[in-house]
């Protein structure tokens, strides 16, 4: 008996557990750049979902903005909404410590 409710809140836990933009590591969602999640590591999140239409009118910093949009100088931080292409096409932008963050295609 005490092994099957034991089972029983394991598989409840695991069900409840949803994966959202930015978690784990990431920390978070910190706003939105178009349809993209930024999130609070200055990462970019890899989620299928559009951040405006989870988002809303949560009035999160950046709700609103514009997409993404390339950048032709080296600078391009996840942070400022601007993105760099690599020399086979990759889209990337900056993260906060310095590494390549890959947005969806």
């Amino acid at each position: 008996m005490v092994a099957a409710f034991a089972v029983s809140c394991i598989l409840s836990s695991s069900a409840m557990a949803t994966n959202t933009p930015c978690s784990g590591k990431k920390g978070g969602i910190d706003h939105c750049q178009g349809s993209t999640f930024i999130c609070r590591d200055g990462s970019v999140s890899g989620s299928k979902k559009s951040c405006e239409a989870v988002m809303g009118g949560l009035g999160l910093l950046g709700s609103g903005a514009a997409e993404m949009e390339p950048t032709n100088s080296t600078s391009c931080s996840c942070r400022t909404g601007s993105y760099c292409t690599g020399p086979r096409g990759g889209r990337y932008c900056i993260t906060d410590d310095g590494s390549k963050s890959y947005l969806r295609r």
